[in-house]
């Protein structure tokens, strides 16, 4: 018996959902499929897979082994590509997480030319606002709003993640510009719904403001906020890589600007994480070299927005143009 070609066998039938659907995946006959999870069942000395003329499930003991023969042909694919990346162009399949509204405004333009310069990478991108599991996934790579996910990645930064505190021109002409932080309490502020802390705003300039805020609409939406506060209904604290486009062409403006804003204890950077057995990967390090030059230092909706950049360390440390910097996660993540 060939265990790998087994593995794969079983691999595929929990993925494709059957024998006939593995064996098209795998350009051979369902037959040949059947006898290699027969053989590996035998050699084992245990069912793997519970069989019905409906459905393929897997056994207790099947789940287990699942996960393993996963990770067994995963870290075997890694190593053949990086023998082969090693004399040749990046190649090969990337898997990659990606925030919905980041990726639609930011990453998906960018894919035509990124294919263009690669022409060896496919691209698997998976879009969501969950936290994508790296190892359960099996993903390459994840981009990350706000700080990294946990100190087990690496963790690169490629761009500065800030919120801008917005209003219409209508609004502001209609209820006056707030002076202080302090006076959001009283206004109709537009709010994230997903956690509690995200009707608490924060604001650091001449000293550093907590305020609490409501108003007429929570969502777990960005662009749901967004449409709101171009359409005059209240004010909104949003990414600049979701409203920079809107302020340039004066559908917002920037309230406060001296005044830093946030959401109470979120980071300021944007990362590309992606597990230590991934980090020599030639795919990986093209994906990202390609959006940090592509998103410019300051990014473009900074650019767009005139919003002024942090700088790349939390504690000073680091210059703006630093993107290509490697480390270690720090804990907490934002979302958009």
């Amino acid at each position: 018996m060939d265990t790998f070609a087994a593995l794969k066998a079983f691999v595929a039938v929990i993925e494709g959902g059957g024998f006939a659907p593995a064996g098209r995946r795998m350009g051979v006959a369902t037959s040949s499929v059947t006898r290699q999870v027969d053989a590996l069942e035998k050699s084992l000395g245990t069912q793997l897979l519970n069989r019905s003329t409906r459905s393929v499930t897997l056994t207790s003991m099947g789940e287990s082994y699942f996960e393993q023969a996963v990770r067994i042909l995963g870290d075997l694919e890694n190593a053949n590509l990086e023998v082969s990346e090693a004399a040749g162009p990046p190649r090969g399949l990337l898997r990659v997480s990606l925030p919905v509204t980041f990726a639609r405004l930011h990453i998906a333009p960018a894919i035509a030319a990124f294919s263009r310069l690669y022409p060896g990478i496919r691209l698997d991108l998976s879009l969501s606002d969950d936290r994508a599991d790296l190892v359960g996934e099996r993903l390459d790579l994840a981009i990350r709003l706000g700080s990294a996910e946990t100190p087990s990645v690496v963790a690169r930064k490629i761009a500065p993640h800030r919120r801008l505190l917005c209003a219409s021109p209508d609004y502001l002409e209609q209820w006056g510009e707030p002076q202080a932080p302090a006076e959001l309490a009283e206004r109709n502020c537009l709010t994230f719904s997903y956690t509690r802390g995200h009707s608490t705003w924060c604001f650091s300039g001449r000293s550093e403001q907590v305020v609490r805020v409501s108003g007429n609409l929570r969502t777990n939406n960005s662009e749901v906020l967004r449409e709101a506060a171009v359409g005059g209904m209240g004010l909104v604290l949003l990414p600049s890589w979701l409203v920079g486009a809107d302020i340039e062409a004066g559908r917002l403006r920037v309230v406060l600007p001296d005044w830093e804003a946030g959401l109470g204890g979120n980071g300021g950077f944007i990362y590309a994480v992606y597990l230590p057995g991934r980090r020599t990967s030639k795919k990986v390090r093209a994906f990202v070299d390609f959006l940090v030059e592509r998103f410019g230092s300051p990014p473009y909706w900074d650019v767009l927005s005139d919003a002024t950049e942090p700088s790349m360390s939390a504690d000073g440390g680091e210059s703006p143009a630093d993107f290509s910097e490697e480390a270690r996660a720090p804990s907490g993540l934002a979302r958009d």
